[in-house]
């Protein structure tokens, strides 16, 4: 998907999350989605990913796997530059510390990501080899 395209599918989630409470229809009907609010790591410009995310032990996991691109999504790099960040769940805004996962633990919120959603075990094998998918632990500050 191109970057034009992209942005204008985010922008459509984005209204539709904030006018609807944080839940959204089409593809990500009856998933949890947070909205990730971020500043590029370069260009220091603010930027907003929405997410499918889950919870683990008080902590928020969103998944950086740009739907099995051999490539890292951008935002990836902007929460390894920037970790001090704010998401939006609900109608609530929270700041958060951003860190990466690792090992058994990264394994272990990677597969509960793919229970939700199926097709990230896809987006697994499709990166085999190539990258291994990044995923972040959101933790309030």
């Amino acid at each position: 998907m191109d970057k034009a395209t992209l942005d204008e599918m985010n922008a459509k989630v984005l209204a539709e999350f904030r006018a609807n409470h944080g839940k959204v229809g089409g593809m990500f009907e009856g998933f949890p989605m947070i909205l990730v609010h971020h500043k590029g790591a370069k260009s220091g410009t603010e930027r907003i990913a929405p997410l499918v995310y889950t919870e683990d032990a008080g902590r928020y996991v969103i998944v950086a796997s740009k739907g099995g691109a051999p490539s890292h999504p951008d935002w990836y790099h902007n929460l390894v530059a920037h970790p001090d960040i704010t998401i939006e769940i609900g109608d609530d805004s929270i700041p958060v510390r951003a860190s990466l996962a690792q090992g058994e633990e990264r394994q272990r919120l990677f597969d509960a990501q793919a229970e939700l959603m199926p097709n990230f075990k896809d987006y697994e094998k499709a990166t085999a080899g190539v990258r291994e998918i990044p995923v972040f632990l959101l933790t309030r500050r």
